[in-house]
């Protein structure tokens, strides 16, 4: 017989099982803040030490304690599907969206798709693939903007002309699977009623191209997938990404559709979140997306994602304050920039000093967080996996890619966000495109 834990409680076990990991890693540090703090004094030691070690320690703690005792609901099928409206907004993407739009006409789904692809000032060879698409397929609206003028405008032009309650947004490098909008639609119409937006599950499609592609699709697999499950399971996933989300339509309406930022999906989504809306998640829902091949392209995409968590910041400071479960996550997102910046300046120069024997900020203390992080990944490998077999979906071999994603992916991964953080602070120039 199972034996049933309610949502809080889960929390609360995974937040004292964090706290216990804290206290006995803080206690375990007090020899290295000493010697650290006689190098670059007090102020600095503390700061690296909590940033680098303590709370990443925390996080890494309550995500597996979290996993450990998460037990997702069953979806059932309802007997009556709603109309769903799919804008698929399109700048530039070439033949890629060709096997988009295929998949998405593809879909098993027992209701009605209307799709509207929203053409956003694209060159001569986008716009003729999509021409030839829309003769190909009648169902399609075809949406041709006459000049470039960014992914929230244009998904807001789609949306001027939907119809149905349910809005699903899907970008134009994804392969969608055949069932994808059935489940993430059963996902939503199952969730509680205060679910106003549903993330759907993203994976990388490309993943054999090159080093960069190995290692990103670990980060998907295992990080963005395991974080959004966990959030989801306490009542505040923060980010209904625009590669793959469902919205519903006149929330998304009153809240005023995408905002006209460069992180419109996370922007929007802390906008649901601050008028006490509840975003879920359905992890059996796959889209395939390609993710950067190059290294110019990974940091551009990661700057952008971590401006539009500034622009969050910006627009809903409150949600800093608001009780419900979810508040934890939002004080994570808050102290991340931290965390990345301690990682770029200390954890990075640590590195080289300790090649020439001085290990001040990496050495032993920082070495002793490798077997934590091994079992973390290898308990958000198996909730990962559950659900791939659930799917009829194989785990490719790719022993490179995990390996660099756990050893040396935050080198670039965390010095890219920095940059993202500054960017926005600074009000440098926003472009739309991660690629």
């Amino acid at each position: 017989m199972n034996f049933y834990v309610s949502v809080r409680n889960k929390f609360l076990i995974s937040l004292f099982f964090a706290m216990c990991w804290f206290v006995a890693s803080a206690w375990l540090s007090y020899f290295w803040f000493l010697d650290l703090s006689k190098v670059i004094g007090v102020p600095l030691a503390i700061f690296f030490i909590f940033f680098l070690a303590l709370l990443p320690g925390f996080i890494n703690a309550f995500i597996a304690c979290a996993l450990l005792l998460d037990r997702r609901p069953q979806v059932f099928l309802p007997k009556n599907f709603p109309d769903v409206d799919v804008l698929i907004p399109v700048y530039n993407d070439g033949k890629e969206v060709i096997d988009t739009i295929k998949s998405v006409m593809a879909q098993d789904y027992p209701g009605i798709l209307h799709v509207i692809v929203i053409n956003d000032g694209s060159n001569v060879q986008t716009r003729t693939i999509l021409n030839n698409l829309s003769v190909c397929y009648p169902q399609i609206h075809l949406i041709n903007l006459p000049r470039n003028t960014g992914k929230a405008y244009a998904l807001n032009e789609g949306l001027k002309i939907a119809k149905s309650d349910v809005i699903i947004s899907i970008d134009a490098d994804c392969w969608v699977k055949r069932d994808a909008i059935k489940l993430i639609v059963s996902r939503y119409l199952c969730d509680p009623p205060n679910t106003k937006a549903i993330a759907g599950s993203i994976l990388v499609r490309n993943s054999r191209e090159n080093w960069l592609t190995k290692a990103q699709e670990w980060d998907y697999f295992l990080g963005i997938a395991a974080i959004k499950r966990i959030q989801s399971l306490f009542q505040g996933t923060l980010v209904a990404q625009g590669a793959f989300s469902l919205y519903d339509r006149s929330t998304l309406i009153k809240l005023g559709g995408w905002p006209i930022t460069v992180g419109e999906d996370i922007v929007l989504t802390w906008r649901f979140l601050s008028a006490g809306y509840r975003i879920g998640h359905a992890e059996n829902a796959c889209v395939f997306t390609n993710a950067p091949n190059s290294l110019k392209q990974f940091i551009r995409q990661r700057q952008r994602w971590s401006r539009g968590l500034i622009e969050a910041f910006k627009e809903e400071p409150t949600l800093l304050l608001k009780p419900r479960l979810s508040i934890l996550f939002i004080w994570w997102n808050f102290l991340f920039p931290f965390i990345d910046i301690a990682y770029t300046l200390g954890f990075i120069p640590g590195l080289i000093l300790a090649l020439f024997g001085k290990f001040w900020l990496v050495g032993p203390m920082t070495l002793a967080l490798i077997p934590p992080g091994l079992l973390l990944n290898q308990v958000m490998f198996r909730s990962e996996k559950q659900i791939f077999d659930n799917s009829n979906l194989g785990i490719r071999k790719n022993f490179f890619g995990l390996f660099f994603y756990m050893i040396a992916y935050g080198i670039l991964l965390q010095p890219a966000c920095v940059w993202g953080y500054f960017s926005e602070l600074f009000k440098l120039k926003k472009v739309w495109g991660t690629k």
